[in-house]
């Protein structure tokens, strides 16, 4: 009789329509069940289609998330859109077409293929960050960061995509290449919104200690934020008011300090400069800052500089130290200065040798080279014991640090203090689809001397105005920064016909007139709207909180429900977004939280990460290539279970995997084979009439057991491959499944294949009903509703093994005894003796010593 085989394209779709009508997956707010939030990372609708990478994340979370509802556990499992910003942008751009209508198309597309993949998200909770109901409230946080003085405004060097023609914050620079196209930045000054993130470093390194995120993830958080503990030493500039300070983890080396060395872009640079130095000096800021930092810090460089003609005095030996500017130095580390150590610093030591400067040892390291002369032909950097160093003579250096920080803070020199490798959010763009920044600038209330700044709460209200803060200037003109008033939110983005980014770096929003000028919501008076835009990191830095209540318009959310379903539970994503979007959205999340509108200090309390799907060619998928892998073509042909469970078996989840059309069929394959366990009717009259099977119970307690761990721990691949094994072992067997023993494999199947497992289930379910009952059920029970299989002890402990039973290493019998026996060296030993095959080479000998390997061997030794 021929097969019949599993008919995706009528069964699936019926399922997914069905599970939308009896709203199998809605959430539900403040059960006494137990909570499960589970959220994977909203994708950008920046193209036609979501990928198969978006299906491998989605899938897995979308099995624990059937899995845990099986468990009888309340489970959050949304669905939003990461709308805004360049990715969204950048396609329209390619499209000729405008942004709002491509985003407004993708979304339709991407929601269609997610319902189409099976994936039981709670779609009444879906949200957009460019609804303007969405995005009231990223403005909303803006302006209490502002009102903090979280939020200001100031003049920097920024990374400029000539691809992109948009600013870029530092984090979206890779190597000196835009991390969205690939394009080499360069740098440019212009006046940019920040965030104060700097001031959350510590919270954002120890707060890591209180969630559970991968190993790897959590170090990537520690070496992004870089913490470094030293002390800054202010030297006094000969002839000047001015002093130069200097961050340093090794101040145990200043007896050896011989010269300064400035960043480009230091205050200081042009201020201190002499009369005779400064053309020279403005000549080289200006090639400076045309160089790329990767340029300027790249290893065995040239060292190249110019003097500005000043000295510093290092306190600690009155040493006169010339003041350089160079371009290996770097505003935004440190202080933007550095004292020369030649003796024990390569790149000083590089610095010293282009410049004749003179080059003091100060630390003895195992070459035991003591000399302090000038001549010094290499830099001595291992650690050792002081010298040349007055009171700190041999001590280690170690010791040596405490006691010459001890001695500069006390004699006023400097102060202890902390360096961080990160630097203030640069939150605005010059492009035009983002969130508008609700800002209005106003040369009236700047002219009111009575005007009082809408910040820094708990400030005395009378101190001297800052620049960046409380006013800017524009075009050579002062405004105060005035923001718009919470019940004027949201400040809606105008349509533009004109939404390409400008050659100049300004956003297009610039040019709309009609909405850039405004009245003051201070004075009344005419005014101007900030046109620079916020990233696309704005919105996704708290989409996880609005999913919680998206139709509240009073507030951000209810913050009741904020303390029934936060702090997320399992939060997964790429590994790319593990850095920079979990720092972002964190630093955020600690901000609302001191504002008492969240109630945790962390969102996420477990975070992990997804492999990246390689092309068939073992290459990332890219048009260009040809290697594309199109996942609506998978679900046509193979069916969405396939799809699921392809992607949750081709390799382990974290890593990066390549794919494989073959191994996918053969999922297929061993689906059609599940469906044929019911449809043939040989096996049908075998699951209606089954013989009890013990050995059945305990291969598929073991498989419950198995597959209930890997969902877990992430174990995907495993899990399949335990159901494949188990299908295997009862045909090598001839084991005869019960009804009961297939519903539970049904059951555990669910959450990779709900299409297949829903359809089989109610076709056994509704028979075996009407066997027992004569009617069939009256009301839809799918099997997702169903609870999830327990394993049973006794029959794991009840599987026979075979122990090997040796004499001196060589074998002489096999004893047969279930697992948990096996366990046991005293009765199995005792057995062993017994044993007539084992009992003749003990015959009349000493035993000396009995190896027992728990579950496998039993060596006797004897004499």
């Amino acid at each position: 009789m021929k097969k019949i085989k599993y008919d995706h394209r009528s069964i699936e779709p019926k399922w997914q329509k069905v599970w939308e009508k009896e709203k199998l997956y809605k959430a539900e707010d403040f059960s006494k069940k137990k909570k499960s939030y589970i959220l994977i990372e909203f994708p950008y609708p920046s193209g036609e289609r979501l990928h198969v990478g978006h299906a491998r994340s989605y899938t897995a979370m979308d099995v624990v998330c059937r899995k845990r509802r099986m468990q009888g556990e309340n489970v959050l499992y949304p669905i939003g859109w990461d709308a805004f910003g360049l990715p969204a942008e950048n396609y329209a751009v390619k499209t000729g077409i405008h942004p709002e209508l491509t985003t407004k198309k993708n979304i339709e597309n991407a929601r269609k293929q997610a319902k189409s993949w099976g994936l039981s998200f709670d779609w009444e909770r879906e949200v957009n960050t460019t609804d303007p109901s969405y995005y009231k409230w990223t403005q909303w946080i803006f302006l209490q960061l502002f009102k903090k003085g979280l939020a200001y405004r100031a003049e920097i060097p920024v990374n400029w995509c000539p691809s992109c023609k948009i600013n870029l914050a530092n984090e979206e620079v890779i190597d000196e290449k835009c991390e969205r196209c690939g394009a080499q930045t360069s740098k440019r000054m212009q006046k940019q919104w920040l965030l104060k993130i700097t001031k959350y470093a510590e919270r954002l390194l120890n707060d890591l200690e209180t969630v559970d995120y991968r190993k790897d993830i959590k170090l990537q958080q520690v070496n992004w934020i870089g913490k470094k503990e030293g002390i800054n030493i202010t030297y006094p500039i000969e002839r000047s008011k001015e002093t130069v300070t200097v961050f340093t983890t090794r101040p145990d080396t200043n007896f050896g300090a011989t010269f300064i060395v400035l960043a480009p872009e230091h205050f200081l640079a042009l201020k201190i400069s002499t009369k005779e130095q400064q053309e020279e000096v403005k000549n080289y800021i200006r090639k400076a800052q045309n160089k790329s930092e990767l340029e300027r810090i790249a290893e065995g460089r040239k060292k190249t500089g110019v003097f500005t003609g000043c000295f510093a005095i290092n306190q600690l030996t009155n040493y006169k130290m010339p003041i350089y500017i160079s371009d290996f130095v770097l505003k935004n580390v440190g202080t933007g200065a550095l004292v020369g150590v030649p003796g024990h610093d390569k790149r000083d030591f590089e610095f010293a040798k282009e410049f004749g400067l003179k080059v003091i040892r100060v630390v003895v390291g195992k070459d035991g080279d003591k000399s302090a002369i000038t001549k010094i032909e290499k830099v001595q950097e291992e650690e050792g014991t002081m010298m040349n160093s007055d009171f700190l003579n041999g001590m280690d250096i170690h010791a040596a640090t405490k006691k010459i920080m001890d001695y500069i803070v006390k004699k006023g020199w400097g102060k202890r203090s902390v360096s961080y490798h990160l630097r203030d959010w640069v939150f605005s763009r010059q492009h035009y689809w983002g969130e508008p920044i609700p800002v209005i600038y106003c040369s009236k209330c700047r002219d009111n001397s009575k005007f009082k700044p809408a910040r820094r709460q708990g400030e005395i209200q009378n101190s001297k105005l800052k620049e960046g803060v409380d006013y800017t200037v524009i075009e050579g003109k002062e405004y105060a920064i005035v923001p718009v008033l919470e019940e004027d939110l949201p400040v809606k983005l105008p349509y533009v016909e004109k939404y390409k980014p400008t050659e100049t770096g300004e956003s297009p929003l610039a040019g709309v007139e009609e909405w850039v000028n405004t009245k003051c919501p201070n004075c009344g008076e005419e005014a101007r709207r900030e046109t620079d835009t916020m990233p696309n990191w704005a919105g996704s830095s708290w989409y996880f909180l609005r999913y919680i209540d998206p139709k509240n318009d009073k507030e951000l959310a209810d913050f009741n429900k904020l303390k029934y379903w936060t702090s997320v539970d399992w939060y997964n994503g790429g590994l790319e977004h593990t850095t920079l979007h979990l720092l972002y959205s964190r630093f955020w999340h600690k901000f609302l939280y001191d504002l008492g509108a969240v109630p945790t200090p962390e969102p996420y309390a477990k975070r992990t990460s997804h492999g990246v799907v390689l092309g068939p060619d073992g290459h990332k998928m890219s048009k260009s290539k040809g290697n594309v892998i199109n996942p609506d073509d998978v679900v046509l042909n193979y069916g969405a279970d396939t799809l699921r469970m392809y992607e949750m078996f081709m390799g382990p989840f974290e890593q990066m995997i390549v794919w494989d059309e073959e191994a996918m069929r053969g999922i297929r394959r061993f689906l059609d084979r599940v469906w044929e366990l019911n449809s043939n009717d040989k096996m049908s009259k075998q699951i209606q009439n089954p013989k009890s099977q013990n050995r059945t119970k305990i291969l598929l307690n073991k498989l419950v057991k198995k597959v209930s761990e890997d969902i877990e721990n992430l174990k995907f691949n495993t899990a399949i491959a335990g159901m494949m094994e188990f299908l295997n072992q009862l045909r090598i067997e001839n084991c005869k499944l019960k009804i009961e023993d297939f519903k539970t494999f049904l059951k555990i199947l669910a959450p990779f294949a709900p299409h297949i497992s829903e359809e089989l289930w109610q076709k056994i379910s509704q028979e075996y009903e009407s066997i027992k009952t004569l009617k069939q059920k009256s009301t839809f029970k799918s099997i997702h509703q169903e609870q999830w299989p327990v394993f049973n002890e006794s029959f794991l402990e009840e599987e026979e093994r075979e122990i090997v039973v040796q004499v001196n290493g060589r074998l002489r019998g096999v004893l047969t005894a279930n697992s948990k026996q096996s366990m046991l060296k005293e009765e199995m030993v005792k057995l062993a003796k017994e044993n007539e095959s084992v009992a003749r080479y003990l015959q009349g000998k000493k035993i000396k010593n009995a190896i027992f390997v728990h579950g496998r061997l039993i060596n006797f030794v004897v004499e």
